[in-house]
């Protein structure tokens, strides 16, 4: 049984992370205009990295030419490093 002291320090402790949890600034509180252009330059950043014409863009595609390159420690790298040691872009 809890006593008297540890209940009262229970609730202000959920008061407090109540608190915490409202005051929070996620993307769902801004404002429309801030979350539009958010999106938009998101959307931006996600085109620029598909353009490249028919060079390899994701990562199974880097490994696959790793693996027909016989390339050592193919499977712990990531695509940046893939495409770094393979001289794709």
């Amino acid at each position: 049984m809890a006593s008297a002291k540890q209940k009262k320090a229970a609730r202000a402790n959920v008061r407090k992370a109540q608190k915490a949890a409202a005051d929070q600034t996620t993307i769902t509180n801004l404002p429309k205009e801030t979350r539009t252009a958010l999106g938009k330059q998101g959307a931006a950043v996600a085109g620029r990295k598909c353009t490249g014409g028919s060079k390899p863009r994701t990562r199974a595609e880097l490994y696959a030419i790793a693996r027909h390159r016989d390339l050592p420690g193919r499977s712990a790298m990531g695509r940046d490093e893939l495409a770094r040691r393979l001289g794709v872009s």
